[in-house]
């Protein structure tokens, strides 16, 4: 952090007065059904049931499920609790020896700004690296463990999520924490969730971006490549992986590299600049992330659906649309906050000094990038067939995700801008789709 004499105090760190998520019953419900989800996708989506469980038989499977000892002992796997923690160590030792520039971010409350290194790229590459060669060495069969181990991996995540939170929580009390303005309700049960600090910190390791783009971004990418070789495995060799695992792992591989590759635009997001780090993006972060998003790509592990070059060709189509719109959208947005605007595009000047775009990608919508992230959530399940409307689920989930933040964005807005936000909504009536929503 650069020097500054000034230091978080009462002033800076306001008691927060209302409430997100509905408040503590919320952010328990949240805390609690989050996991859940993670789980049950995983049984209700099993090579066992071919991912369409008989509804009239979850109620009794439930029951018999957690009322036995030895099913809650299933979700435990030390052999990929050890596996996992070696993934995290893994990450911490890349961010730490790994070349890599050093960028400030927003300016802090304090006046401050803090620095970030980016070397997450890098990391990816690396990991990359060495899960291809151990393919190459010894064979398909040697990656599988993702699909063979997949609870335990997930209890993993879990624990790592709550241990996570807690310890930044506890932390968030040593004097001269700066705290987050949505954070500091005094209510645990909230607190906890929600995130009371707004940079937890270990050394110069910031834990927030680091977990938001390196151990749950990267272990999507070896979850994806690990359910391409227990297909491979199956049907002979990966010369025999159909188009439509090929899809996904295209898709999902060139996603999570564009946002390591462009990491410096995570720094302006609402997750860095705004919320504390607790256990709604620790669990996000580090477990529903890695062990949702990978889906289809699990789906498509144990049943092989071939595409033909026409559906291929126009899955391939939907994607690049979504890409093109996702991109070029943050492109405008990230060269307009620094300061750039090659397009000469039109803005709206508040009160307060604040630029806000009003042409371009971001005259169509207030959140066009969004737009541009559903159209991929849309080609990234279609490659799993209309068998089943569990691998679709990413889609409705991140619709609902998408316009929440939405929501949350447009009020924290109105809040800062007053009525130069409705003058800018009136300039901009769209939220995410144009001339739809």
């Amino acid at each position: 952090m650069s020097s500054s004499k000034k230091s978080p105090g009462s002033e800076l760190n306001p008691r927060t007065t209302s409430y997100e998520f509905l408040g503590p019953p919320g952010a328990l419900f949240v805390t609690l059904t989050v996991p859940i989800v993670i789980y049950a996708l995983y049984f209700g989506c099993s090579e066992a049931n071919g991912c369409r469980p008989d509804l009239s038989t979850i109620p009794d499977q439930v029951v018999a499920s957690v009322t036995n000892p030895n099913w809650w002992k299933s979700l435990w796997d030390t052999e990929a609790f050890l596996m996992y923690l070696a993934w995290y160590a893994f990450c911490v030792v890349a961010w730490a020896v790994l070349p890599g520039d050093r960028v400030e971010g927003t300016t802090l409350r304090t006046g401050e700004k803090k620095t970030y290194k980016i070397n997450g790229f890098a990391t990816l590459l690396l990991a990359l690296g060495l899960a291809c060669g151990t393919i190459y060495r010894y064979g398909p069969q040697s990656f599988t463990f993702f699909y063979e181990n997949w609870v335990g991996f997930v209890t993993a995540s879990i624990v790592m999520s709550v241990a996570q939170a807690l310890f930044c929580y506890a932390m968030s009390f040593q004097e001269g924490k700066l705290l987050a303005l949505g954070g500091n309700s005094g209510n645990f049960i909230y607190d906890f969730f929600i995130g009371r600090e707004l940079n937890p910190s270990i050394g110069s390791l910031d834990l927030k971006s680091f977990n938001e783009l390196r151990p749950g971004l990267i272990l999507w990418a070896l979850i994806d490549i690990s359910m391409m070789c227990e297909q491979a495995t199956r049907r002979g060799g990966v010369d025999k992986v159909t188009d439509s695992m090929w899809l996904v792992l295209a898709f999902q591989l060139w996603y999570i590299a564009d946002a390591l590759f462009n990491e410096t635009a995570i720094f302006t997001t609402m997750d860095i600049t705004t919320d504390g780090f607790g256990f709604m993006l620790a669990v996000g972060d580090l477990a529903w992330v890695p062990f949702t998003y990978s889906l289809q790509a699990r789906y498509l592990a144990f049943k092989h659906v071939e595409l033909g070059p026409v559906w291929t060709a126009t899955i391939v189509i939907v994607n690049l649309t979504g890409y093109w719109i996702f991109r070029a959208a943050n492109g405008e947005k990230n060269d307009f906050r620094n300061g750039k605007n090659p397009k000469n595009l039109k803005f709206f000047t508040t009160a307060s000094g604040s630029k806000l775009l009003t042409s371009g990608w971001w005259g169509l919508s207030r959140h066009p990038n969004y737009l541009g992230d559903l159209i991929m959530a849309v080609a990234w399940s279609l490659p799993t067939g209309f068998d089943t409307p569990i691998t679709y689920f990413y889609v409705t989930y991140f619709a609902v995700l998408l316009i929440h933040r939405q929501l949350r964005d447009d009020e924290k807005c109105h809040k800062k801008y007053g009525k130069d936000w409705e003058t800018y909504q009136k300039l901009v009536p769209f939220r995410i789709i144009p001339y739809v929503y």
